[in-house]
């Protein structure tokens, strides 16, 4: 469900998992492959991304309606953990958003320390106010972590869909590219934090966004 390529330092995580929905088996795979790029002494910087129309369209509502209550408690209470491990991961983490990033799905994104977009198609997209979702708490801190006042009120309270270039222009992305160039960028923005010591840049990231963190941690849900 994630395939993961090391080279020159950058791990490469890709999700290949059709609109890589959040399910059991998705947060298994991603426990797993962030598990292995830890162990990777070589690896310096994580690129996540996915392939084709879909970054990540959030919960798999239809595995999670299938498989019941308790599962369904159990993935929102992991992704809330995933969320918290991406936010102190011990390397940089670029969301390399090559399509649409819906729901948990761009909160996903924003987990990452930095986001390039795809400038021609595909949407980052809050739509919880307009499925009647209100956000979890840890979830809301992590929106309001990583985006200014005025684009945190914007995406959590309209619901609007946001082009590539218009996430730059809100400070959601920190570029929008052609579709080929995706990736590399990506790698471009993640070269200055690369490197550094890894307990150092986990311990910084625990700092910055402890707020957010603590709350994740307590891993409420619906």
């Amino acid at each position: 469900m994630i395939e993961v390529t090391t080279n020159d330092g950058i791990a490469v995580m890709r999700m290949k998992a059709d609109e890589n929905r959040f399910n059991l088996p998705m947060l298994d795979a991603f426990d797993e492959s962030l598990d292995a790029v830890e162990a990777d002494e070589s690896a310096q910087a994580v690129l996540l991304t996915g392939e084709g129309k879909f970054f990540s369209n959030g919960l798999d509502l239809e595995w999670m309606t299938a498989s019941g209550e308790d599962a369904t408690r159990q993935v929102v209470q992991r992704l809330q953990l995933l969320y918290l491990r991406l936010l102190s991961y011990p390397m940089p983490v670029i969301a390399a958003v090559n399509g649409h990033a819906f729901a948990g799905g761009g909160m996903l994104a924003l987990a990452c320390d930095e986001r390039v977009m795809r400038e021609d198609r595909g949407y980052f997209c809050l739509p919880e106010v307009d499925i009647n979702s209100p956000f979890l708490p840890g979830m809301s801190k992590l929106v309001v972590a990583k985006l200014t006042p005025n684009a945190a009120h914007k995406t959590m309270l309209s619901g609007c869909r946001f082009t590539g270039p218009e996430a730059v222009e809100w400070g959601i992305a920190s570029a929008a590219v052609p579709e080929d160039q995706v990736l590399e960028v990506a790698a471009q923005r993640a070269a200055p934090f690369a490197g550094k010591g890894r307990e150092t840049v986990a311990t910084i990231k625990k700092v910055m966004y402890a707020d957010a963190i603590e709350t994740l941690a307590l891993q409420e849900s619906f």
